[in-house]
């Protein structure tokens, strides 16, 4: 009995475990530079600019907000369609005169659709401004000051639904 020696038709060779290593390593890296690049360019990611700073700063802020809560002084925030309005009453529903008003609309990711509304009194507490509100997530800090005290600072999250006319 003779057999017949063949050659194999494919040889796995060094060059083709270095085409393959290519290959692995050159996927791993560009999509870690794509991720990398989406995660800087879409957010800054800064939230203060010196954090030693806003650390010394804290426990007054903190008991500058204790003395806020114990006044009673509570805030409603409406946005429907484009109007903004805000409202400012003591406990039993007794309105609160504030000298400014604003309210800061900033998205939770990215900062090119943030704004500011400077809120006027319609009387009773009520503060309103008119301008769009695009649609979407959006944190909004209101600020309301009387006798160059803040009377009332804070932030709620919202859900604007429907389109900015």
């Amino acid at each position: 009995m003779t057999t017949k020696s063949e050659k194999p038709s494919f040889v796995f060779t060094g060059w083709h475990m270095l085409g393959a290593m290519l290959l692995f390593f050159g996927t791993i890296i560009t999509v870690n530079f794509t991720m990398a690049y989406l995660a800087s360019s879409t957010w800054s990611g800064l939230v203060v600019k010196n954090t030693y700073i806003a650390s010394q700063e804290f426990n007054g802020k903190a008991a500058a907000i204790r003395d806020m809560l114990a006044t009673g002084i509570k805030g409603k925030l409406e946005v429907k369609g484009q109007q903004i309005g805000y409202t400012l009453t003591l406990p039993g529903e007794e309105p609160v005169a504030a000298e400014k008003v604003t309210a800061h609309f900033k998205r939770p990711v990215g900062e090119k659709q943030d704004f500011l509304a400077e809120l006027q009194p319609v009387g009773a507490g009520r503060y309103e401004a008119t301008g769009p509100v695009l649609p979407g997530h959006w944190i909004v800090e209101v600020i309301a000051i009387k006798d160059g005290k803040t009377i009332m600072h804070e932030a709620n999250r919202i859900a604007v639904i429907g389109e900015a006319k």
